[in-house]
């Protein structure tokens, strides 16, 4: 029996759609692809090494503006040519890089490796995402007075992620928080957060519970995050799908689309960028998580980070020609 599939369309029209800044990290990324990663003591070869851009503030504004989204994107690169070759491409892909500082760095930098499942190990080197500063980040309340989402990460100096949130807060914006890589949130911070979205280790760490094998208790996580002031908790779960959960205790759970898996680099800051979007322009949770899964899944299907990820209409014919679990 052919089963039925749900058409999306391939263009919405969306009216008047409000801004959406991204304060956040912007790396040049060196990426290694290997047979498996290795263990400790251990060398293994690359067969082959690549440089891309990337970083979690800058990959997740890409995912937000390739999928209809107008984004700002407020961070900081430094002085060298990668900078600049950085700050080129974020603007082909209709990101408003007018509010990226220059600083007398070097660029921030990712160390990447892939191995032949498309599972990933990272290691940062800050460069001049550490080199933001709070006065850097006063233009934010002009930002906000034309914006309707904040979204940050944990890869620029925290005292820059909480002044965001909390000029954000005094404004009405709608906050979203990424906390990877994973840090200990302050208690009052929490309250500060709409919407948090984190993968399995990161909801580990912030909660002390280990999730079981078979992700029975990820509702015991998400209802601790919950009852510290969040108003919706998203746990991504890989090849599993997602978990949702909010204040009133309505829980959803997306499965994964089935692909073939070559890099997991930008799955999850495509995931975001996608799902703030979707929900921008009026998807329902449950309609803009099966979208945000879509986007994930071509992302992952593909080498790179910000080369890999999704248009709109890339994903809507993907929806139209696909069934999450299959």
């Amino acid at each position: 029996m052919e089963r039925q599939k749900s058409v999306w369309p391939i263009q919405r029209e969306v009216v008047s759609m409000e801004n959406i800044v991204v304060v956040g990290s912007i790396n040049m990324d060196f990426v290694c692809y290997i047979r498996k990663l290795p263990l400790p003591g251990e060398t293994v070869q690359s067969y082959k090494t690549e440089t891309k851009s990337g970083g979690k503030g800058a990959n997740q504004a890409v995912a937000a503006a390739l999928s209809g989204g107008k984004v700002t994107l407020v961070g900081a690169v430094g002085n060298d040519f990668y900078s600049r070759d950085i700050v080129s491409g974020l603007k082909s892909f209709q990101v408003n890089t007018d509010r990226i500082l220059w600083k007398d760095s070097d660029i921030g930098t990712a160390f990447i490796a892939v191995d032949e499942s498309g599972q990933n190990s990272i290691v940062l080197s800050e460069g001049a995402n550490g080199c933001l500063t709070v006065e850097d980040l006063v233009i934010l309340p002009e930002l906000f007075a034309e914006s309707s989402v904040l979204l940050v990460q944990n890869e620029i100096p925290w005292n820059c992620t909480r002044f965001a949130l909390e000029a954000a807060k005094q404004q009405g914006i709608q906050t979203y928080v990424n906390p990877a890589p994973a840090l200990a949130i302050p208690e009052e911070v929490f309250p500060l957060i709409d919407v948090l979205i984190l993968n399995e280790s990161e909801a580990e760490y912030i909660t002390s519970v280990k999730l079981n094998e078979d992700l029975s208790n990820v509702k015991q996580a998400a209802s601790q995050i919950l009852a510290s002031g969040v108003r919706e908790v998203i746990v991504t779960l890989g090849e599993n799908g997602s978990f949702y959960m909010n204040k009133e205790e309505e829980v959803i759970f997306t499965p994964a689309f089935s692909v073939n898996t070559v890099d997991t680099t930008a799955a999850g800051d495509t995931f975001i960028g996608s799902l703030i979007v979707a929900r921008q322009q009026g998807l329902a949770i449950r309609d803009a998580l099966q979208q945000a899964s879509a986007a994930s899944a071509i992302a992952v299907s593909r080498a790179g980070a910000q080369e890999s990820i999704p248009t709109a209409d890339e994903v809507h014919l993907f929806l139209n020609n696909n069934k999450a679990g299959n």
